[in-house]
C-alpha cells in the first residue's frame, strides 16, 4: 500500500484522505521511507525533515478526525527546491557558503503552502544558486534522472524534478530564471509552470537574477499543477515587484482543458525556436515529438500558425548578460560577516581577507564565472555596449510577443528544450554547450510571461516537452491547452505519461 500511495497525484491523495481511504501519516511515511530507500541513488534531496513531516501529519489527522476546518491541501506532502527559505530548515541555495544555514522566517510561497496544511519532506538540490541547466553545479554533488541514472534530471530545479519523477514526493516547488522549472519537468517527463513574473511572490527565495527569478509548480499532472498555483499565486505587500491580483481560477481552466475541445483557440508555432528551417541544434527526435505534439492540438480543432518572432534569436546573449549582472550585485551580500560560511577568521587576518578567503572557498565555479561576467558587463565604459543593448534586445523580445499575440494568436507553442537529458559530464567543460539547454525557455522569461511545458512523446525512450506560453497574466490559456495535450496524450498512450516510468520501476 505504501508504494501505491507514492504513485498517487495530488488530486488522487486528496480524495484518499478526505474519504478516509487513508491517514497523513500513512502518506508521509510511504514518501518517507521510499526517500530513505532510493534517494542514496538519485541524491534529490538536501534535508529531509522526517521528524516534523510526521508530527505536522500526525496533527492534520487529529484535526480531521475532530472534524476542524482544514487547510486545502492538508495532509499532502510537498518538496521545497533549498531556494526556498525556510523557517529553522537548512536552506542553502547548492552552495557551501550556506552550508548549515537555518533561516528565522517563512518565504511567502512556503508560508502559503503550510497554512494550507502541507506537510514539508524536505528541501530538494539545485545547482548552486540557480546557476545551470543540469544540477551538476550543486556543492552536494549532482543529482541524477529516474529515467536514467547516467543522465541529468535538468536545472536548475533538478532535485524537484527527480523527487517527483523518481515517486519521492508528489510535487514540488521549483525556480525559474531561465527556464529552470520547464527544462526539468521537460527532461523527467513532468509538468513545470513559470507563472507571469510578478503573480507568485519573490519573497523568501534567495536572489538570482531579480527581475527574472519566479517561484512555481512541477508536477506529475496539468490539474495538480494549477492547484499549486492557485495555492502560492496572488499579492504579495512584501513584494514590491508582487502584481496586486488575485490568484485566477487556474484549476477550473485545466479542467476545462482535460475536455479535449481547443475549438477557437490559434495557436502559435514560433519558427525561430525549432520551426521549420530553424532546425539547428535540435535533436531529431526531440522536434518529432514536438511536431506530433502540435498536430494532436490541431486534431483538438486548435487552428495552427506558423509565427516569427526575429529576435529570440538574441535571447540567449541577452539572458547570459542580464542574469550574470543581476547576479553580481545580489550575491555581494554574501561574505562571511553576518551570517554562513566564514573561512580564515583566526585573528590574522583584516576584514577584506577574510571576505576574499570565504568568497574563494564558499562559491562554485560556474558562480565564480557569473560573477565576473556580471561584474565586467556593469564596469565603467563597458554598461551600455553590453548590459544597455542586452536591455534594449529584452524590449524587441516583449514587441515580438506583443506583435505575435496581437495578430490574433491565443498561445506560442515550441520545444521545450532542445535535446533530451544528456548524460551527467558531457557538458560541464563546455559552459557555452550547457547555456543553450535554455534556448526555448528564455524569451518568455526575459519577457516576464507565462509558460508551461508540458511532456509531448519520448525520443530514444526519454522524455521530450512541448512548451505552451502566453500573454502576462493570461496563465489559464497555457493550463486550458496543456490540460487538453496531456488528455489526448494520455489517451493515446493508455495511460499516464510517468505510468511508463513506474512500470518499468
Amino acid at each position: 500500500m505504501s508504494s501505491d500511495l507514492t504513485r498517487l497525484d495530488v488530486t488522487a491523495l486528496q480524495a484518499a484522505l478526505a474519504g478516509g481511504e487513508t491517514s497523513a501519516v500513512e502518506v508521509t511515511r510511504a514518501h518517507l521511507d521510499a526517500i530513505e530507500a532510493t534517494d542514496g541513488a538519485l541524491n534529490s534531496y538536501l534535508h529531509v525533515d522526517t521528524e516534523t513531516a510526521l508530527a505536522t501529519a500526525a496533527e492534520v489527522d487529529r484535526a480531521r478526525a475532530a472534524g476542524e476546518e482544514l487547510g486545502r491541501l492538508a495532509g499532502v506532502p510537498v518538496a521545497l527546491k533549498d531556494v526556498v527559505v525556510t523557517d529553522g530548515v537548512p536552506t542553502t541555495s547548492g552552495s557551501r557558503i550556506l552550508e548549515g544555514w537555518r533561516p528565522p522566517y517563512d518565504a511567502t510561497v512556503a508560508a502559503r503552502l503550510k497554512a494550507a496544511g502541507t506537510v514539508l519532506l524536505g528541501k530538494t538540490n539545485m545547482d548552486e544558486f540557480a546557476m545551470g541547466s543540469s544540477t551538476e553545479n550543486s556543492a552536494y554533488g549532482p543529482t541524477r534522472n529516474p529515467w536514467d541514472h547516467d543522465r541529468i534530471p535538468g536545472g536548475s530545479s533538478g532535485g524537484s524534478s527527480a523527487a517527483v519523477a523518481g515517486f519521492l514526493a508528489p510535487w514540488a516547488v521549483g525556480t525559474d530564471t531561465g527556464g529552470s522549472i520547464r527544462q526539468p519537468a521537460a527532461v523527467t517527463g513532468l509538468v513545470g509552470h513559470k507563472p507571469t513574473y510578478g503573480s507568485v511572490s519573490r519573497y523568501g527565495l534567495i536572489a538570482f537574477s531579480s527581475s527574472l527569478d519566479q517561484a512555481g509548480p512541477m508536477a506529475r499532472t496539468v490539474a495538480d499543477a494549477a492547484l499549486m498555483h492557485e495555492v502560492i499565486g496572488g499579492h504579495d505587500p512584501r513584494d514590491s515587484t508582487s502584481i496586486d491580483a488575485p490568484a485566477a481560477p487556474y484549476v477550473a481552466a485545466a479542467q476545462q482543458g482535460a475536455q479535449g475541445d481547443l475549438t477557437g483557440t490559434v495557436v502559435g508555432v514560433v519558427r525561430e525556436l525549432g520551426g521549420e528551417g530553424h532546425t539547428d541544434g535540435y535533436e531529431p527526435g526531440v522536434l518529432e515529438a514536438f511536431r506530433a505534439g502540435v498536430e494532436q492540438l490541431r486534431a483538438l480543432g486548435a487552428e495552427v500558425r506558423e509565427v516569427s518572432c526575429p529576435s529570440f534569436d538574441l535571447a540567449l546573449a541577452a539572458y547570459y548578460l542580464i542574469a550574470p549582472s543581476e547576479a553580481s550585485s545580489n550575491l555581494s551580500r554574501f561574505d562571511g560577516v553576518r551570517y554562513g560560511l566564514r573561512v580564515g577568521d583566526d585573528g590574522s587576518r583584516d576584514l577584506d581577507e577574510v571576505m576574499a578567503l570565504t568568497r574563494e572557498q564558499g562559491f562554485g565555479p560556474e558562480v565564480k564565472r557569473r560573477i565576473i561576467l556580471g561584474t565586467y558587463a556593469l564596469s565603467a565604459g563597458y554598461y551600455e555596449a553590453y548590459y544597455g543593448q542586452a536591455q534594449k534586445v529584452r524590449t524587441l523580445i516583449g514587441r515580438d510577443f506583443l506583435t505575435a499575440f496581437g495578430d490574433g494568436v491565443d498561445v506560442l507553442v515550441s520545444p521545450t528544450s532542445p535535446s533530451v537529458a544528456f548524460p551527467i559530464g558531457q557538458r560541464v567543460d563546455d559552459p557555452l554547450a550547457m547555456y543553450a539547454a535554455d534556448l526555448c525557455t528564455l524569451p518568455a522569461s526575459l519577457a516576464g510571461l507565462p509558460a508551461i511545458s508540458v511532456p509531448c512523446g519520448l525520443s530514444e525512450g526519454l522524455p521530450v516537452g512541448l512548451q505552451v506560453m502566453a500573454p502576462a497574466l493570461a496563465d489559464d490559456r497555457c493550463y486550458r491547452v496543456g490540460a487538453a495535450l496531456e488528455a489526448a496524450q494520455d489517451a493515446a498512450r493508455g495511460g499516464t505519461f510517468l505510468g511508463q516510468l513506474a512500470a518499468r520501476a
